[in-house]
């Protein structure tokens, strides 16, 4: 058993890494990735997210190793644009999940939750005063400042929001790229929530899905990160833009220390404390699996 004090921290590791028509395997402390022309390694213990798309085989010595350092897996469709499972993160304790789950199901530190979030965007001085709902319109009317303003600098022409997954080539390359762009970010977003311990499902703006709370925390990025990076690569070209975009994102990513952030955002959000190793104690089930002498 990997001693999870020895592992990096998530604000140390690297972002993701996106393999798609390869056989994934174990290589000592490392994983391994093969295709035709090559063999790449990467240090498993370093890695945050790694994403499986189509035509990928991974071993079950691979998958082992990946879970033993936290390392979070998500099966996914072409170019990161559909998620069809996921893996565990690397906490064995439930404090965090505990205390989301108490914010979440009272109602006036819901509430609270929800204001903090949107504080976050617009800044704490900019919502005092400001009710719910009209914190609501301020964030409707922020995001679609967002993207007016990324159109006007990179020349992209937006004409809104429009896709359908089921149709995805029909959408134009503008809104092909912020999905693809999304769905990385909701990617990260999701291995930090895994591993910071807390529940994908319990949302605070967003509920009632199994990934609320990775869409609560991935939209405090998004006009931050994905939008001007899918808009300075749509205006380069709209050719491959959803593989393009995903590069564009990494180096966005860790220009603006993204897994640095994510964790304590999310524990100041929710006004985390943290409790010291004598207040957890031991998990009371571990006697439940001890031998009589």
């Amino acid at each position: 058993m990997i001693d999870l004090h020895e592992l990096p921290k998530l604000r140390d590791s690297l972002t993701y890494l996106y393999v798609e028509h390869a056989i994934v395997d174990r290589k000592d402390s490392a994983i391994e990735y093969i295709q035709q022309d090559g063999r790449v390694m990467a240090p498993a213990a370093t890695l945050c997210l790694l994403m499986l798309g189509p035509g990928t085989s991974i071993s079950h010595a691979a998958v082992k190793l990946l879970g033993e350092v936290g390392c979070s897996m998500l099966w996914v469709g072409e170019d990161g644009t559909h998620c069809y499972a996921q893996g565990q993160g690397e906490t064995r304790k439930a404090y965090h999940l505990l205390h989301q789950a108490k914010l979440c199901f009272n109602p006036a530190q819901h509430l609270q939750v929800v204001k903090a979030m949107y504080q976050y965007r617009f800044g704490a001085e900019a919502a005092i005063g400001k009710d719910l709902i009209q914190l609501r319109g301020m964030e409707g009317a922020r995001v679609k400042a967002a993207y007016a303003e990324a159109s006007r600098k990179y020349g992209v022409r937006w004409s809104g929001r429009n896709y359908r997954r089921d149709e995805w080539s029909a959408a134009d390359a503008i809104n092909r790229a912020l999905s693809a762009a999304n769905a990385l970010l909701n990617g990260i977003c999701h291995a930090a929530i895994l591993s910071g311990g807390y529940s994908t499902a319990l949302g605070f703006i967003h509920t009632g899905r199994q990934l609320s709370f990775v869409y609560d925390i991935a939209d405090l990025y998004k006009a931050e990160l994905t939008i001007p990076a899918a808009f300075a690569v749509t205006a380069e070209s709209e050719k491959e833009v959803e593989k393009r975009v995903r590069m564009a994102c990494r180096e966005k990513f860790v220009t603006a220390r993204l897994l640095q952030r994510i964790l304590p955002d999310i524990d100041a959000l929710l006004g985390v404390e943290e409790p010291s190793e004598d207040a957890l104690g031991e998990d009371p089930a571990s006697e439940l699996w001890e031998e009589e002498v």
